[in-house]
């Protein structure tokens, strides 16, 4: 299971995941799968955001792991608001993981939104719900998260708590430590 930040808009006025940190955290993924021992015979959950969920998800496949990826919204509007805004080559990433994935579309497998109801949070319980069917002794959790509190509800610190309750073997990729 994995949860990250993704890469920061260009209009973003504090950095946190800054595209040309891109390749140390792919290194930072690789080699926690490797402690992790994660192989093919292991299934990796996680978002597909551009940044640490596509890095991830990259290295997973790389493994000939199976991948599942959720997403809160519809997928032009997950492109729109997680994707497609960091230019690069994300789109096609995220098209070339989507292909050998399964994609889980919240609103069509969960309904809509309840009033009150909050997407990113509602999506890390399904991811985290999701991982624990197999008992909670297989989660095995990767953060890539700088420690601080998201742009909105529902981020990255939000999974990290809730894994924690979950899971034992948690490995937090510190982007404060990994950047400088």
């Amino acid at each position: 299971l994995f949860s990250g930040h993704m890469i920061d808009a260009p209009e973003r006025k504090q950095p946190r995941f800054p595209a040309d940190k891109e390749s140390i955290a792919r290194d930072a993924i690789v080699d926690t799968l490797t402690q992790a021992g994660a192989g093919p015979d292991d299934l990796a959950i996680c978002g597909a955001a551009c940044g640490g969920d596509l890095i991830f998800a990259e290295a997973c496949l790389a493994r000939d792991m199976r991948l599942e990826l959720y997403i809160p919204f519809d997928q032009p509007t997950f492109l729109a608001n997680s994707v497609d805004f960091a230019d690069a080559n994300w789109h096609e990433r995220f098209l070339a993981a989507k292909a050998k994935a399964t994609l889980h579309v919240m609103p069509d497998e969960l309904g809509p939104l309840q009033p009150g109801e909050e997407p990113y949070g509602r999506n890390n319980m399904w991811m985290l719900e999701s991982a624990a069917r197999f008992g909670p002794e297989k989660i095995v959790f990767v953060c890539l998260w700088d420690g601080q509190g998201g742009d909105g509800p529902g981020g990255t610190r939000h999974l990290m708590e809730e894994a924690g309750r979950k899971s034992e073997r948690v490995y937090w990729l510190d982007t404060r430590k990994l950047w400088s």
